[in-house]
């Protein structure tokens, strides 16, 4: 078995001391000769020498790690958020540990101790956490800052969000320009914050409106494309003249249904999502929905956090992203 290459057989080969090999390595090459640094930095090339990870981490106090929680990694959506998150700590010299929960309460806490087992500076939770008074408990206990995002609960800290209320309000309020008053809601079986906040803000703005959304008109169904296709019969049983998938990935799913039925969007029927994911764009036809800025979710995560780690006295940080109506070729006017 080859023998693994230490920064001891890199000073070696360099012809300089450890501690100049380590110095240049670390940031500090400006104390030294351009000369003496091309050298160093073109033998670590050659040599294939990586620093330990444990032994930077002793050294400065930190493994400069961040741990990320979210609830599905199949969801496009929450690929921009982590390319956001991914992006910003990268800048800042940070590696995000990614931990994908599938909305299961076990794999959340025990992805949850892993990454305060493998010394996370600290917790980006995406999660819909079922008990956030234990999660606080666990990570304060260990001096662990963590900030919430999306679907994670509201406390009283660091939290990014986007205004979901408002989004399922432009959407409603979209619709009723169209004509579109019988309409029906797919929305899932245990509706996170963010999903109950976004259908408040539909189901009220038809209520102000005077044509309410009976409640046999809002079909639950799993977060999903298949959850989506599963409960379209439902929601046509009510006889909408739109469906409202309360997730991009629900409406898509709505789209398949729609289509087994016999039924074309929008001639026979209009559909509309949420989150504005790529695929949106895509299909056929495209899909009207709301933007999320997911990746910038991603990047004030990253920023906070990386605040908070660096200054737990820094104040309270909570930031509410816009949302926009993105008008696309789903919805007909009926009017």
């Amino acid at each position: 078995m080859t023998k693994k290459v230490t920064i001891t057989d890199l000073a070696a080969r360099a012809q300089v001391s450890v501690t100049t090999v380590s110095q240049i390595l670390n940031g500090k090459a400006a104390r030294f000769s351009s000369k003496t640094v091309e050298k160093v930095k073109q033998l670590q090339k050659e040599m294939g020498y990586v620093p330990d990870f444990n032994a930077q981490s002793l050294i400065r106090k930190s493994g400069r790690t961040i741990g990320v929680i979210i609830p599905n990694m199949n969801n496009p959506f929450f690929s921009r958020v982590l390319l956001g998150i991914e992006t910003e700590a990268i800048k800042q010299d940070y590696v995000p540990l990614i931990f994908g929960s599938n909305n299961s309460q076990s794999q959340e806490t025990h992805y949850l101790f892993e990454s305060v087992r493998r010394a996370a500076d600290g917790m980006i939770i995406a999660s819909a956490v079922s008990d956030i008074n234990y999660i606080d408990n666990i990570l304060n206990q260990n001096g662990i800052p963590y900030i919430l995002i999306d679907q994670a609960p509201v406390v009283k800290g660091d939290r990014v969000d986007a205004n979901n209320q408002k989004g399922g309000a432009l959407l409603a309020d979209y619709l009723i320009k169209n004509g579109h008053t019988d309409v029906a809601v797919v929305c899932a079986t245990k509706p996170t914050l963010n999903l109950q906040e976004r259908l408040a803000g539909f189901v009220e703005t038809y209520k102000n409106n005077g044509t309410p959304i009976p409640e046999d008109r809002i079909i639950t169904t799993e977060m999903t494309k298949k959850g989506g296709y599963a409960a379209t019969k439902a929601a046509l049983a009510t006889k909408p003249t739109a469906i409202f998938g309360i997730n991009d990935d629900v409406a898509i799913g709505v789209y398949r249904g729609l289509e087994e039925a016999g039924l074309k969007i929008p001639s026979d029927i209009s559909v509309v999502g949420y989150d504005d994911i790529d695929l949106g764009e895509y299909i056929s036809p495209k899909l009207t929905t709301v933007h999320q800025p997911a990746f910038e979710m991603g990047t004030n995560a990253a920023q906070m956090i990386i605040k908070r780690i660096e200054d737990h006295n820094e104040p309270i940080q909570q930031v509410s992203l816009p949302v926009s109506l993105v008008e696309r070729d789903s919805v007909r006017a009926i009017n």
